[in-house]
């Protein structure tokens, strides 16, 4: 201390005063920021106490936020709360390209001769396509796909079985399901049409907008779709199952000309479909038809009634889920005639989807379904 006081008295009244400003700076420069520290501790403790510091969990919320979307395809649509619409559409190679599948958020193949064959549904809910089809007559199995997913249902005629249950509620076995919001081309006005430039009878198509309009005159509800939505990867997710996709194909095994298959892009993340070795196009776009997922599901078919047949897609079984270039095992589930269809993995949990198209083909059990991936050159 002496000799901070000897060196201090030997000062000139200016270097003084530049020793005192220097010794205010570093003050007031701590002052500052012990005050700073302060308010953001006051604030993040009066975040934990009114619990809004973020969790993990809340943290991958941020990075994919919940927001208005679809609860089929995980994409966000001004529609995103409106009831989905099936339609029943034609799987003849007569009937190719069909218009307005590349609009639906989810379509559904499957036998409608048992071993020969098969019909499709398009499930839409963001988008509304002037122009479905050619549309087809409706069948008891998807029906019950319909119920599923509280959906209105639209079609051109159909099975005694299917115009039964969807008049009455009963079905062809006894169960009284309730009936079913369905536009019916023999009975609606101003929703279908037909188009010259194709041959009968896979020339007749649908207006969604149309089909809407008609809906509301039948006093069908339109919104609030009851039924749990589907879970969907996030970005994230996505991006680390990326790291190890593969290129390849998948082949499904229906019979003759309805054999399909879907090469995956590793660019775009989807699926080119092929139907029968030709590139699948929708008409309506002049697009090639891809999916961001592929699901394939085994359950036994037979037929009950000349050329009607019944498909068991009610109870569990096997199921193969196709996204981010890679195959995942796991068991597809329907709790009954109403029940919504779901896909879990081996532990048991729902298969999250890549959010976009999924294309559910439900095959037969002696048909195979094969992911063969590109070979890799050293």
């Amino acid at each position: 201390m002496k000799e901070f006081r000897r060196r201090w008295s030997l000062l000139t009244k200016k270097e003084k005063y530049i020793v005192y400003s220097i010794l205010g700076g570093v003050v007031i420069f701590l002052a500052l920021g012990l005050s700073v520290f302060s308010m953001r501790s006051s604030d993040q403790e009066e975040s934990i106490e009114n619990g809004t510091l973020p969790t993990s969990e809340e943290r991958e919320v941020e990075e994919a936020p919940k927001r208005n979307v679809s609860p089929l395809s995980g994409e966000e649509c001004e529609r995103y709360d409106q009831r989905p619409i099936g339609v029943m559409v034609a799987s003849d190679p007569a009937a190719r390209p069909l218009s307005g599948v590349n609009q639906a958020e989810i379509v559904v193949e499957m036998p409608v001769v048992s071993g020969s064959v098969t019909r499709l549904m398009a499930v839409f809910v963001c988008d509304t396509p002037e122009e479905v089809g050619s549309i087809r007559s409706a069948r008891h199995d998807f029906t019950s796909l319909i119920r599923g997913w509280d959906a209105l249902f639209v079609h051109w005629g159909g099975s005694s079985f299917a115009l039964d249950e969807l008049s009455t509620g009963v079905r062809y076995t006894g169960e009284n399901l309730g009936p079913v919001d369905n536009i019916n081309a023999l009975n609606a006005d101003r929703v279908f049409f037909r188009k010259n430039t194709v041959p009968a009878p896979h020339n007749g198509f649908a207006s969604l907008p149309n089909a809407l309009e008609y809906s509301e005159r039948q006093g069908y509800r339109l919104d609030n779709p009851d039924f749990e939505p589907y879970l969907f990867l996030t970005p994230s997710q996505i991006e680390e199952q990326l790291a190890s996709a593969q290129a390849g194909t998948v082949y499904v095994g229906y019979s003759g000309v309805y054999s399909s298959r879907w090469e995956y892009n590793l660019d775009t993340n989807t699926y080119a479909r092929f139907w029968a070795n030709q590139r699948d196009v929708d008409a309506l776009d002049e697009e090639g038809v891809s999916a961001n997922n592929v699901i394939v599901m085994k359950a036994e078919s037979r037929q009950i009634q000349d050329q009607y047949n019944t498909v068991n897609i009610y109870g569990e079984g096997e199921a193969r889920v196709y996204q981010n270039g890679q195959e995942v095992g796991g068991t597809w589930k329907k709790d009954g005639f109403k029940g919504t269809i779901r896909f879990v993995d081996a532990e048991g949990e729902e298969i999250a989807l890549v959010p976009g198209q999924t294309y559910i083909q439900i095959i037969e059990p002696n048909q195979n379904v094969n992911w063969e991936p590109d070979s890799i050159s050293e």
